[in-house]
C-alpha cells in the first residue's frame, strides 16, 4: 500500500513538472519573441540617430554657408535652428546611453588577432610535419637540419610572442602552455648548435620521427579541441577570446577515445627522447653515469684485503 501510494505521488509530481515545463516553454518563446523585438527596436532607433546626426550636420553646413547672404529676419531664424541643432548631441548622447555598444574597431582586430593565431598555428603545424617527414625519410643533410631547427625556435619564439598578446587581450591561456613553448623554442636551439657527428647522427633519426609524431597528434589535437570549443562557446560555457576556430566535425563527439591512444604514445615517445641522449652520452664519455654504485664494493674488497 504504500509504494503504491508512493508511486502515485511521483505521478503527480511528474504531471505537475510537465506542466511546469510546458510553462516554461512558453515563457522562453515569449522570451525570444520580446528579445527578437527589442533587437529590432534598438537596430532601428540606432539608424534613426545615426541618419539624424548626418542630416543635422549637412543642415548646419547649409545654413552657415546661406547665413552670409540671409535677411535680417532669416538671420534670427537661422540663429534659433542653429541653437536647438546644438542642443541635440547632448539628447542623442541620453538616447545611446540606453542603446547596446557597437563593438568597436579595437574589438574586431582582438578576434581577427586570435584567428589569425590559430591559422598561423595550423599552417606551421603542416609545414613541420611535412619538413620532418622529408629530412626523416628522403634527405639527410646537416644544413637542412639546422634549417628545421630554425624553423622550430623561429616557430617557439613566434608563438609565445603571440600567446602573451592573446593574454593580455583576454585569452585564458594557462601559464603551463606558454612556459612548454618556451622550454621547446630552448631545446630547438640546443639542437640547432649540436655539431655534427656521430652521436647527433644516432639521435637525429628517432628525433626527427618524434617531431613527425608529434606534428601529427598536434594535428589531430587541433582539430578536437576546435570542434569542442566551438560547441562550449555555442552553449555560452566559453569565453569569445578563447582559442578556437569555425567549424564542426561530426567524429569530435568521440574524438577524445578516438585521440587518446595517440597522445599516450606521445608522451612515451617523449620520454624516451631523454633516455636515449643519456645513453649515448654513455657511450662517448665510456663510464657509468651513477659511480657511486660502485663504491660500498670497493670499500668492500680494500677492507678484505
Amino acid at each position: 500500500m504504500s509504494m503504491t501510494s508512493n508511486f502515485a505521488d511521483c505521478l503527480r509530481d511528474w504531471e505537475d513538472l510537465e506542466k511546469d515545463y510546458q510553462h516554461i516553454q512558453e515563457t522562453q518563446r515569449l522570451y525570444r519573441e520580446k528579445l527578437d523585438e527589442v533587437a529590432r527596436l534598438q537596430t532601428s532607433c540606432s539608424g534613426a540617430i545615426s541618419r539624424q546626426k548626418k542630416q543635422l550636420r549637412q543642415l548646419s553646413q547649409a545654413l552657415h554657408t546661406y547665413k552670409d547672404s540671409a535677411s535680417g529676419a532669416e538671420v534670427c531664424a537661422i540663429d534659433e535652428i542653429q541653437a536647438q541643432i546644438n542642443n541635440r548631441p547632448n539628447t542623442f548622447f541620453e538616447m545611446e546611453a540606453f542603446l547596446p555598444k557597437q563593438n568597436g574597431q579595437a574589438l574586431s582586430h582582438r578576434f581577427a588577432y586570435k584567428d589569425e593565431y590559430e591559422k598561423f598555428k595550423l599552417c606551421l603545424t603542416i609545414i613541420i610535419l611535412v619538413f620532418s617527414f622529408s629530412l626523416r625519410f628522403l634527405m639527410s643533410t646537416r644544413a637542412l637540419d639546422a634549417a628545421f631547427s630554425f624553423l622550430l625556435v623561429w616557430y617557439y619564439c613566434t608563438l609565445t610572442v603571440r600567446e602573451s598578446i592573446l593574454i593580455s587581450n583576454g585569452s585564458r591561456i594557462k601559464g603551463w602552455w606558454v612556459v612548454h613553448h618556451y622550454v621547446s623554442a630552448f631545446l630547438s636551439g640546443v639542437m640547432l648548435t649540436w655539431p655534427n657527428g656521430t652521436f647527433y647522427q644516432q639521435f637525429r633519426n628517432p628525433y626527427l620521427a618524434y617531431c613527425l609524431y608529434q606534428s601529427f597528434v598536434q594535428f589531430l589535437q587541433y582539430y578536437y579541441q576546435s570542434g569542442c570549443l566551438y560547441r562550449l562557446r555555442a552553449l555560452g560555457q566559453r569565453h569569445n577570446m578563447d582559442l578556437t576556430v569555425e567549424g564542426f566535425q561530426s567524429w569530435m563527439w568521440r574524438g577524445l577515445t578516438f585521440l587518446l591512444p595517440f597522445l599516450f604514445f606521445g608522451h612515451v615517445s617523449a620520454g624516451c627522447c631523454p633516455s636515449q641522449v643519456q645513453g649515448i652520452g654513455i657511450k662517448k664519455t665510456g663510464t657509468d653515469p651513477n659511480p657511486a654504485r660502485d663504491q660500498p664494493r670497493r670499500s668492500n674488497s680494500n677492507i678484505q684485503n
